[in-house]
């Protein structure tokens, strides 16, 4: 049984990935992204990590995928004339992605295992403590510093994004709140005697 789900969640994570690409419809790369997201949490699962399983279920599925999906379906973009567009820097694109698929080829080809990996993954964990307890306490206790500075990155990037998006619009009311504070009643309404059948 858990060969057969290893198989089963393996060729759903490919699956997903490949349609994600491949896909025309926008919408559709999106639904193809979720199912790459479940597929690779039931692969976590079946190794032992639920946190990360979860986290990727949540994250991921929850928040980052419903947002592409949202955004997409809301934004009006031509996508014919995005991809006529795309079309000029065809060649450019081949070749850096070429660059970086001999760079993997020649990363990945001289990979050796470290002893010290294998011994730690043949070593029986303590049965007192869960996934989740060790890797809150690997990342912080020993990576304490780097988890901060991490988050703090994403923090400037954050920033970083809305000041770039933020457009001041000249011909929009805005909210004044000081001004709406300090006006004077006396001066902000003004009483009209209307006579009957006059109108206004």
């Amino acid at each position: 049984m858990m060969v057969f789900a290893f198989y089963l969640f393996a060729l759903g994570a490919i699956a997903g990935g490949l349609f994600t690409v491949i896909s025309r419809n926008p919408v559709h790369s999106v639904l193809w992204l979720i199912l790459a997201f479940l597929s690779s949490a039931g692969l976590f699962v079946l190794m032992g990590a639920e946190f990360v399983a979860m986290l990727l279920i949540i994250v991921y599925v929850g928040a980052v995928a419903v947002l592409f999906l949202f955004v997409v379906m809301m934004l009006d973009i031509d996508f014919a004339e995005l991809k006529a567009g795309m079309a000029q820097y065809m060649p450019m694109a081949l070749l850096i992605g070429l660059v970086i698929l001999m760079q993997l080829t020649m990363a990945f080809g001289v990979w050796e295992a470290s002893e010290l990996a294998e011994t730690q993954l043949s070593a029986p964990a303590p049965a007192d403590l869960h996934n989740t307890q060790a890797l809150g306490m690997i990342l912080y206790d020993q990576y304490f510093l780097i988890f901060q500075l991490a988050g703090l990155i994403l923090l400037v990037a954050m920033i970083g994004a809305i000041v770039l998006t933020l457009r001041h619009r000249q011909h929009i009311k805005r909210q004044d709140i000081l001004a709406q504070m300090y006006r004077d009643p006396a001066k902000a309404m003004e009483l009209k005697d209307v006579k009957p059948g006059q109108g206004l």
